[in-house]
């Protein structure tokens, strides 16, 4: 399950809609009633209640989907790495000593997250650095 104040206008969650997860757009948040109105892929707009959101894991496929490119030569120079490009963006996924990492770079800022991230949460870290909202 997802905690509310983690989820944005914009952000890709997952519902479980009549047994099946189905990936959704966030459009509105009610905060009083604890619901969140999602666009799905089959183009329905509907109010879920948290309960029935989930986050998605970050992962090679997730970044393909959102446009990063894999940097084959930053990737390749360190085997425990590795490097996501979009324009001046980059995702770094990484291990140290055993704990799965992220590094996030924009411009001159970075930031190192320990532990692994989910879709919504890179969604939000990119829209803080370069305040320009992921899809």
């Amino acid at each position: 399950m997802i905690r509310l104040h983690d989820v944005k206008i914009g952000d890709t969650v997952l519902v479980s809609y009549e047994g099946e997860l189905l990936e959704g757009k966030v459009l509105e948040v009610n905060h009083e009633n604890k619901q969140v109105c999602l666009l799905t892929h089959e183009e329905q707009e509907f109010w879920y209640p948290l309960g029935d959101l989930y986050e998605i894991p970050l992962d090679e496929t997730q970044l393909l989907k959102l446009k990063f490119q894999k940097d084959e030569s930053a990737t390749s120079a360190n085997r425990y790495t590795s490097v996501y490009v979009r324009g001046p963006f980059t995702v770094q996924l990484y291990k140290e000593d055993g704990q799965e990492m992220t590094r996030l770079d924009y411009r001159d800022e970075h930031r190192e997250i320990k532990g692994p991230i989910t879709v919504n949460q890179l969604q939000n870290h990119y829209y803080g650095m370069t305040k320009v909202h992921l899809e």
